[in-house]
């Protein structure tokens, strides 16, 4: 199964960028009618998490995958799965 991967730790503190790479990938699924984006967003403090899930609640970006899955065995990374 084909995925897209995406690492937000070199962004974490520019909003911009990580906003930008989370369209792109998105963007990216759609096109390629890929069924999983992988979003690191990593451990911390939890704020990056809150504002990748913030995003994803936007309406015009759920309308455009299936669901949100929350890695149990690492809370650093959320899948994003699509229905093509």
């Amino acid at each position: 199964m084909a995925k897209i991967k995406i690492d937000l730790h070199d962004c974490f503190n520019d909003g911009r960028r990580i906003d930008r790479a989370l369209h792109d990938a998105i963007d990216q699924a759609c096109r390629k009618g890929i069924r999983q984006v992988e979003i690191i967003h990593g451990r911390g403090s939890g704020q990056l998490k809150k504002r990748v899930l913030k995003f994803l609640e936007q309406p015009e970006i759920k309308a455009r995958y299936h669901r949100v899955e929350k890695d149990t065995k690492n809370p650093g990374r959320l899948f994003v799965h699509f229905r093509h």
